[in-house]
């Protein structure tokens, strides 16, 4: 019997880190702030807040300041324990925002997409417990303006007004500039 081996060696991927706004790779033992690649008038941080008629006893969604100025709520960014010491393209990670009261309100820190809603004809991301919607990934705009965010199915996140959501296009294109200890 004779054996061939394929004569092609393909160069195996080697996963892409993603920088932060000094050019280093994030840590995921670390906090960031998500900062809107967009400095002009509609620019601004990510930050957690109440969804419109929620009654949740901690805020439970996910927005984008209309302006420059105010600094967002910090994030961390949870990869596989098993893919190593950073953060990666195409990785899929979860998303935690990092809070002073999480004894109380832990369980609304983890980001996931919401239900959809059928007067916005979309689905909003809000925060809650860890569930199959909890997988985004994170990946170059292609307009090289810092990271676009997909959900881990491929969907495009982006805002419609302040609420960060599923979008058609107009992706959300942020940079994470790490929050000093």
């Amino acid at each position: 019997m004779m054996i061939t081996q394929n004569p092609i060696d393909l160069p195996s991927a080697k996963p892409v880190p993603i920088l932060d706004t000094n050019g280093k790779e994030l840590d995921p033992r670390s906090s960031y702030r998500m900062v809107y690649t967009n400095r002009g008038p509609y620019g601004g941080d990510i930050y957690l807040d109440y969804s419109p008629g929620s009654t949740a006893p901690c805020p439970d969604g996910v927005f984008r300041y209309g302006q420059v100025g105010p600094k967002g709520t910090p994030v961390r960014l949870i990869p596989p324990s098993h893919f190593g010491p950073g953060v990666y393209e195409e990785q899929q990670i979860k998303i935690q925002f990092v809070i002073s009261n999480v004894e109380k309100c832990g369980d609304y820190t983890i980001w996931k997409v919401g239900p959809y809603d059928r007067e916005e004809r979309t689905s909003f991301l809000e925060t809650g417990r860890q569930d199959s919607k909890s997988c985004f990934k994170i990946v170059k705009s292609p307009r090289l303006l810092g990271y676009e965010l997909l959900t881990c199915d491929g969907a495009l996140v982006g805002t419609m007004g302040q609420r960060v959501a599923l979008v058609a296009n107009y992706s959300l294109d942020f940079d994470f500039e790490k929050v000093e200890d």
